[in-house]
């Protein structure tokens, strides 16, 4: 087995991702005909927190495919009834009158096998529905979520008028217009959690997990490059770091000593640079640490 419980980690911990993206849509929404997603209200850019896990998944899955314990659940064309299959195998020599004790095997390989399952997670219908094991065995809770991104200002969203030079059919005419939704610029905001206890209760979540996960986060969108999201950049990781298992303090305090503003003189933002973010380490509450990372210092 890759993980098990006495590895788990032993710190809570939570972060801030601020990311940019330049003529591009960071996250489309299908309900509007896959124009970037906004808040209606203010007018503020949304990127969903399973747009980043997908992130995630992949670059996990493209940097350590093939490694034990390394496996993604949920992947593009993955059927989950056959990724399920992995747990029930390892149970299969369980007698099926012990449901407790098949349930808590089906969980720790499920586990064991997939990083996104031991990070974030999962529903597992076809456990849900066996018979013989309890009920919760296929609902695995993940010390690991995200809540929704936010851009630090509202966004003005474009529509590119594109053309095409090839046809479908023998009787088209060539040059057929399109239309493309990009934002010129605009930097974003996103906070997530990790949590010890789900971790050392529930998942094994480890720190050899943890270091892959920050190096997944730094590297996520060198790895999810196209024409949509060509020049998008984690430009910092600010991470809080809990010296207990339960915290030492309350997540949104934590959150509110990391601030962005615009720069004074610039009339309209377009890069990084028109931004100045201050993180106050002053009079930090016992017991945690504030770390930074760079995408440069990977």
């Amino acid at each position: 087995m890759h993980n098990n419980y006495e590895k788990a980690i032993a710190n809570r911990y939570e972060f801030v991702l601020l990311y940019d993206v330049e003529n591009g849509n960071p996250n489309g929404d299908p309900d509007a005909g896959n124009m970037p997603r906004i808040d209606p209200e203010t007018g503020h850019g949304i990127v969903t927190d399973v747009c980043i896990k997908r992130k995630i998944r992949n670059c996990v899955l493209a940097r350590h495919d093939g490694e034990q314990g390394f496996d993604i659940y949920v992947r593009q064309d993955a059927v989950l009834n056959i990724q399920d299959k992995v747990g029930l195998d390892a149970i299969e020599g369980v007698d099926k009158k012990e449901k407790k004790k098949r349930s808590v095997n089906f969980r720790e390989t499920m586990c064991n096998t997939f990083f996104d399952v031991r990070a974030f997670g999962a529903v597992m219908t076809t456990a849900a529905s066996d018979k013989t094991l309890l009920n919760s065995a296929g609902q695995v809770r993940g010390p690991v979520q995200l809540a929704f991104g936010k851009s630090i200002e509202p966004i003005m969203p474009r529509e590119i008028t594109i053309t095409r030079v090839a046809v479908t059919k023998d009787d088209e005419k060539s040059g057929a217009m399109g239309r493309k939704a990009v934002i010129p610029y605009a930097l974003y905001r996103q906070e997530g959690y990790i949590s010890a206890n789900l971790a050392r209760t529930v998942t094994g979540f480890s720190n050899d997990d943890l270091e892959i996960l920050w190096q997944a986060l730094i590297h996520m969108f060198d790895d999810d490059r196209s024409a949509a999201r060509g020049k998008m950049a984690l430009r910092e990781l600010v991470i809080f770091k809990h010296e207990s298992v339960h915290g030492n303090a309350p997540a949104h305090k934590l959150f509110e000593r990391v601030s962005v503003q615009r720069k004074s003189d610039v009339p309209c933002a377009r890069s990084y640079a028109d931004y100045a973010l201050d993180i106050n380490d002053n009079n930090l509450p016992e017991g945690v640490e504030i770390i930074r990372k760079y995408r440069d210092d990977a």
